[in-house]
Formats: structure tokens, sequence, C-alpha cells
């Protein structure tokens, strides 16, 4: 089954248990960075210089990545000037990681779990369905930075997302983050993509960073 990078970073970061995520704020970061980055990979936006152009609207045939370009387009086309890239990921992050979640629950992979917290607030929580999917992408990850193992592009391109987003208990758990971030650094600054792709990942690595601290920030007192 094909998921998308937003997917995958979302399958990471819910517990396969109880369904809540961990390290929320990350996860939704990165799967608005990770949907921005698959329409780069293939070829409907380009993210250079800090900002964001749709550079071909026609659909991917992912209904999840065409409805994300269709609100991108709209957004993009809607402006007098050109876009920034830490806009739109603070505009999208929240409703790109609940359009993601849905899509896990549609594929069969995550079930969703309504209930009151305090028998009051509505919580929802997505425990894991089917772990097939999950379980071969975590081989994956283990594979390349773990044991060395060459990774392909789309496994890079996830790998320095998740190390922009600072995911690395999300993503080897039980591991401390020196046992890993080298590796993962170093995987992501490699020459495994085009040069757009690795432009695209340095602006949203960038915009990223931005965007967290502006969250810290805004949250202290």
């Amino acid at each position: 089954m094909a998921v998308s990078l937003g997917e995958e970073i979302m399958l990471l970061s819910l517990d396969d248990t109880t369904g809540a995520a961990k390290g929320e704020s990350a996860a939704r970061w990165g799967v608005a960075a990770g949907m921005l980055l698959e329409l780069v990979m293939t070829g409907r936006a380009t993210v250079k210089g800090g900002r964001v152009e749709v550079f071909d609207p026609s659909p991917t045939g992912d209904p999840l990545l065409d409805g994300r370009l269709d609100r991108l387009a709209r957004w993009v086309h809607g402006a007098s000037s050109s876009r920034k890239v830490t806009d739109w990921l603070t505009r999208d992050h929240a409703k790109g990681s609940q359009d993601v979640v849905e899509s896990l629950v549609a594929r069969g992979l995550v079930t969703e779990e309504k209930h009151r917290a305090l028998g009051v607030f509505p919580v929802r929580r997505y425990p894991e369905a089917d772990g097939t999917v999950e379980r071969e992408l975590r081989a994956r990850l283990a594979a390349a930075v773990l044991h060395g193992a060459e990774p392909d592009a789309r496994t890079s391109a996830l790998i320095a997302l998740l190390h922009a987003t600072g995911m690395h208990p999300q993503a080897f758990p039980g591991l401390p983050k020196k046992q890993v971030a080298p590796r993962m650094a170093h995987i992501a600054e490699g020459h495994w993509a085009g040069v757009s792709v690795r432009e695209a990942i340095r602006n949203l690595q960038a915009a990223i960073t931005t965007v967290a601290v502006v969250t810290v920030l805004s949250v202290v007192p």
C-alpha cells in the first residue's frame, strides 16, 4: 500500500495502542511539510528562496495530495505577491494533519475512537488497526539509520523531515537522539535528490525551524 510522506509521519507519531499523538506539535509541522515536499517530488510545486509556487495544478491521482494541491493552488493564486513557505505551513499544519488522519482511517490503517475527557471535552484517538505499513516503514528507517543501508529517495526525504522536526523519539523510540541524529543529518544532506528537491528540503528545514521557534515564543508568558 503506497502512502504519502505526510501519512508516514503521522503513523510514526500515533501510539499504536492508545491512538494518542506523541510529539503532536512536531508531527503537525512534519505532516504539512511532508505533503508539500510530496507535491514538489511529483512536479506539482516548487519551493525555493523561502517561497512556494504551484508549477503544475494537474491531479496526482492521490485524493489526499490532490486536496492539498487544490488548497495550495487557490491560496497561491489568490495573492498579489509570492507566498512564503512559513505562511503555508502555519496555515495548513492543523487542517493537513486532520486530513491525513482521516485518510489513514479510510485506508484501514488506524481506527477512530471518540470519547469525552472529564465527561465534557470531546477527544479523538486513532489506535492502530493494521500495522503492516508501519512495520515496513520502521524497518526501512532502521535499515538506513541504524544499519547503514543506502536509502531510496523517498526514505531519504522522510528522514530529512523527521530530523528537521526533531521527531527522533517517534522514529526510534527508546534510542537516545545522539545515537541516530548524526546519521539522519548525513542522509538529509546527501545527494540523493535532484536540485529542486534538495532546495525544497533546505527551505522546508529552515521554515520548520522558524515556525517552531515562533510557536514556542507565542506560548511563553
